[in-house]
């Protein structure tokens, strides 16, 4: 039975509120920390929330000295407002995070990106997502886990219409997307959350990328 230390940012949303309560039922880990801007409000012996600023997480890098990494991060240009501020939360954070938790010697880094992230994407969402992946392969971590969910379905605390009816068309049309075009089946983000806690227990080194169908395999097991 191993007895690791995972941090986890992002856990107020929907796959990192589903991972956090998974990590803290796992017997492979004793402690968990959560960086947060504000509490959870949650009570549990292995947690461990640690206020931070996120512009400046060098001033916290102790708190990287653990052995697995989660990262999920993310938000909408809604919520975000500008573009800068988005780039911030799903791009800057993530890499920043990524080498402070390199330098104090991270055996695994787990992070939620994007079903289509690709650096040369013509649509900048996409492109924002690849040019993290790019970037976070650069630091040539130990073992680096890349999760490219498709549409995700789950109860989010913020209203967004376009995924709502989403949420609600796609899971009828799922029986069209078959063979290769299973990729595009919308996930639960808990089942997302169960995929990256299973990836973390592998001995796996270099980089993975886990598309979604492989996904819900995955959190379904």
């Amino acid at each position: 039975m191993q007895h690791k230390t995972a941090l986890i940012m992002g856990a107020s949303g929907l796959v990192g509120g589903a991972l956090l309560q998974i990590l803290l039922d796992a017997p492979e880990y004793e402690r968990v920390k959560a960086l947060v801007r504000r509490p959870l409000g949650i009570r549990h012996d292995k947690l461990n929330e640690v206020i931070v600023n996120f512009d400046a997480l060098n001033d916290d890098v102790d708190q990287f000295q653990v052995e697995d990494v989660f990262s999920c991060l993310g938000t909408t240009i809604k919520k975000a407002r500008t573009r800068e501020a988005m780039n911030r939360i799903d791009y800057e954070y993530p890499l920043e995070a990524a080498r402070l938790a390199k330098s104090k010697g991270v055996q695994r880094f787990l992070v939620v990106s994007s079903m289509n992230a690709n650096p040369e994407s013509a649509i900048w969402y996409s492109r924002m997502k690849g040019s993290l992946e790019r970037d976070l392969r650069r630091l040539e971590l130990p073992s680096l886990h890349l999760f490219r969910p498709s549409l995700l379905l789950g109860d989010r605390d913020e209203f967004r219409l376009g995924e709502r009816v989403a949420a609600f068309l796609v899971p009828r049309l799922s029986f069209l997307l078959v063979g290769g075009l299973r990729k595009y089946r919308a996930i639960e983000g808990v089942v997302v959350a169960r995929a990256m806690y299973h990836a973390a227990q592998l001995p796996d080194k270099g980089t993975r990328i886990y598309l979604s169908d492989e996904i819900e395999r995955m959190g379904r097991s």
